[in-house]
């Protein structure tokens, strides 16, 4: 009979109980995390020789934890911003359990106290307005696949929606009357409203007179009617991103993934001078300081501050070639 403090028991009500019930995080946390256990308990039984089902909870202390991290790194290739998101997934679920077991609480404040790793932030990727109109221009719009594709496209780029928040998309979270806006629920599920521009209603509008395919409900469906998928959109990006070079060559520089769609939608708006915090709420952000990005990655924006400034004087020096022989017996 397995206890009901044995490790396969508290990770199933951590699951259920935690994170589906009380919490009701998203699906995408939930598949996250699933994959951090999955690979967590591969390492385990490789290293301890047991099967999952068999462990207890004082088999997973800290080093087993902290080499589990490193295998991430060296084996899988993982960054650390992965590594980092693999240690949130664990520590959530030892929280949970230092309520359910008071015994083993030295053991897992050990397990907390592992430090997330620090990484070099590098400046966010995002289309410029050139970039952004050859790729809008890149579908083939005789064809059903290439309507939709510009009407997914121009709906990600100018509301900055999250890949799942688009292929969630149904008929009836559009509203495309006078205060036209599209709904959706993000992370936390928290919905929010977007509004949408007169030239994105009508695009929208010409895409939804297309005969309905086998899910009448879904804005975006696949060829067969589905749900795109992930990798489906990742697919018909690229497509399109390969055409759109040929007459943009600054994209050629540039890897454009679903979520580069959301950073321009995000910097479009800070270059037309829309306040952060508008942005945030735009985003569905849950803090300010996470638009900061933009900020740093904005250019342009820095150049306009630099022009309003008064310029430092100086004055520039000049080259004197010091003697030859002096320089030979320096260069020694």
């Amino acid at each position: 009979m397995i206890s009901r403090s044995s490790f396969p028991v508290l990770l199933e009500s951590f699951f259920i109980q935690q994170l589906m019930n009380q919490k009701q995080v998203s699906p995408h946390t939930v598949a996250s995390y699933n994959v951090t256990f999955q690979l967590l308990l591969e390492f385990i039984q490789k290293q301890l020789h047991k099967e999952p089902s068999c462990l207890k909870i004082e088999d997973i202390d800290a080093p087993l934890i902290a080499a589990f991290l490193e295998d991430l790194e060296k084996s899988r290739g993982n960054s650390a911003r992965s590594r980092n998101l693999r240690l949130t997934a664990i520590r959530s679920f030892f929280h949970f359990v230092a309520y359910q077991e008071p015994a083993h609480s030295a053991q897992i404040q050990r397990i907390l106290a592992i430090p997330r790793k620090r990484y070099s932030r590098t400046l966010v990727r995002f289309l410029t307005r050139p970039e952004i109109d050859a790729l809008l221009a890149a579908p083939d719009q005789t064809k059903w696949g290439g309507r939709r594709d510009h009407a997914f496209l121009m709906l990600a780029i100018q509301t900055g929606l999250r890949l799942s928040e688009m292929t969630g998309l149904r008929r009836e979270d559009l509203h495309l009357d006078a205060v036209a806006y599209v709904r959706c629920t993000g992370k936390g599920r928290k919905e929010r409203s977007t509004p949408l521009t007169k030239q994105t209603v009508k695009v929208l509008r010409a895409w939804l007179r297309e005969p309905t395919r086998s899910s009448p409900d879904i804005v975006f469906p696949s060829a067969r009617g589905n749900k795109l998928s992930a990798d489906g959109v990742q697919y018909l990006l690229a497509k399109h991103v390969a055409v759109a070079r040929e007459k943009c060559p600054s994209l050629r520089q540039k890897r454009v993934s679903p979520h580069v769609l959301r950073h321009a939608a995000a910097m479009e708006l800070l270059q037309a001078g829309v306040d952060r915090s508008v942005i945030a709420l735009w985003l569905g952000h849950e803090s300010v300081e996470t638009t900061q990005i933009y900020l740093d990655a904005d250019l342009a924006l820095k150049e306009k501050a630099l022009a309003k400034t008064t310029p430092i004087n100086g004055k520039p020096g000049r080259f004197r070639a010091t003697d030859r022989l002096l320089h030979f017996l320096k260069s020694l």
